[in-house]
């Protein structure tokens, strides 16, 4: 613990030694400074995924609050057009981002107004909900101070009681350098350590010593903006799933996987209503005769995944978790070659590798001042450009050359294939695992 405190201590910019930061950027041979400036764009765009690491075991399923200051300190105009309109655009891009990388995951908002703590929104796993109360905060009153134990306590309350093989965290935006707090916060910090909840704080105005602590008890990350686009960086860093706490159980989960009723006998499907809206004042159920039936009771719901409000079962499909399973097998980074190393061009393009112009997946070709580093596949050997390498693994999930040239063993269960058998069961998986691209489009991969 001293070592990490020795650490932290070292993090500060007026405590390192002088920097000459203008020598990072120099012309080139034409007295330009184009080349310079790619360079840093291209060191921006792959830093998020160059810090990414293998885990071998994630909270796949996460349960996850966000506190969000609502607090007088929220209205300062450094982010524009104010700290709170700021954030509730980029919460707007983060829930969507979050709940197409992780479907099986629910999410809670919490607001901390004049020293209280209200839950805006309930756990729930559908985006809509939580789209919809953000857009009732834009209009509301900032006033006094946030009270960051009343959050943490009211979201603590509930992520008591979710399962010991769900991952539980909480996300706190803090634009306020004060909290009002009704007793001592280290016995909230003390408990959530004890339950294994992992805390993250991401501050709009500078780094606050209780929050850092936090952070550093429960295992969390804190962050401190720059400006709108770092604070936008910060926040979709919690889109992957976090490394497993040492309190999470491993258990077989019970999930359904509806069915649609289009036809009853030769006849059209009764007209039903949603159990999913039939409560919902504000948006009431409509008779229709579409919708996903639960395999074990037969409620209707009109969207997955959710949980069913009869029978308790998690409605899920199967892309659902293949979106989710796609975290526990990334897609191996790829080898940054300088551009001056590319090979010569060859006439046929993407056959046997000896030489390329242009990025693979995309066909652009690559210039010597934007694409100083491309980046090759370490199976296809195919090369790609920055902006392919980031969607490739950070929306793709699967590299496009290893998916379309037939023959190649890039894919997870070939290679894990290959390390447990010998020559005689390498022919026989190579009979039962997908080998040309026809066939993985049966795998939706």
């Amino acid at each position: 613990m001293a070592d990490d405190d020795r650490d932290d201590q070292k993090e500060y910019r007026w405590e390192t030694g002088y920097e000459k930061t203008w020598e990072a950027i120099k012309d080139d041979e034409d007295g330009l400074l184009d080349g310079a400036i790619a360079d840093i764009i291209q060191k921006a765009k792959r830093q998020r995924q160059a810090q990414k690491t293998k885990q071998n075991r994630l909270g796949m399923m996460r349960h996850l609050f966000i506190i969000l200051d609502c607090s007088e300190s929220m209205s300062v105009p450094d982010l524009k057009p104010t700290r709170l309109r700021c954030t509730l655009k980029l919460l707007d891009q983060f829930i969507e981002e979050f709940f197409d990388q992780n479907p099986i995951s629910q999410m809670g908002i919490i607001a901390l107004k004049a020293k209280r703590a209200e839950k805006i929104t309930e756990l729930t796993g559908t985006s809509r909900v939580h789209l919809k109360a953000l857009e009732g905060l834009a209009n509301v009153p900032l006033t006094s101070e946030p009270s960051l134990q009343n959050g943490l306590d009211l979201a603590l309350k509930t992520l008591k009681v979710v399962p010991s093989h769900a991952s539980r965290e909480i996300v706190i935006v803090m634009g306020s350098l004060t909290t009002c707090d009704p007793v001592d916060i280290n016995l909230t910090i003390d408990e959530l350590k004890k339950e294994g909840i992992r805390c993250s704080v991401i501050s709009l105005s500078a780094e606050i010593h209780i929050a850092r602590y936090l952070t550093q008890q429960t295992r969390g990350t804190f962050g401190a903006v720059l400006d709108d686009a770092h604070f936008r960086d910060q926040l979709m860093s919690q889109v992957d799933p976090p490394p497993a706490a040492k309190t999470q159980h491993n258990s077989l989960i019970r999930m359904g996987f509806p069915h649609t009723k289009n036809e009853v006998e030769g006849k059209d499907a009764p007209l039903s209503m949603c159990m999913c809206h039939i409560e919902n004042l504000e948006e009431p159920s409509e008779l229709c005769t579409t919708g996903h039936h639960c395999p074990q009771c037969n409620s209707k719901y009109c969207e997955l995944p959710v949980e069913c409000q009869s029978c308790g079962l998690t409605l899920v499909s199967a892309p659902h978790l293949a979106r989710s399973y796609h975290h526990l097998f990334p897609v191996p980074n790829f080898e940054e070659i300088p551009f001056d190393s590319l090979p010569k061009a060859s006439s046929d393009r993407g056959g046997t590798g000896t030489g390329t112009t242009e990025c693979y997946a995309c066909m652009k070709l690559f210039v010597p001042v934007a694409d100083k580093t491309v980046f090759k596949c370490g199976f296809c050997k195919q090369f790609f450009c920055l902006d392919c390498d980031i969607f490739i693994h950070d929306t793709l999930h699967a590299c496009v050359g290893c998916n379309t040239i037939p023959g190649v063993d890039g894919l997870v269960y070939q290679q894990s294939s290959k390390s447990v058998s010998d020559s005689h069961h390498q022919q026989q998986a190579h009979d039962l695992h997908p080998g040309t691209s026809k066939q993985r489009g049966q795998f939706s991969i």
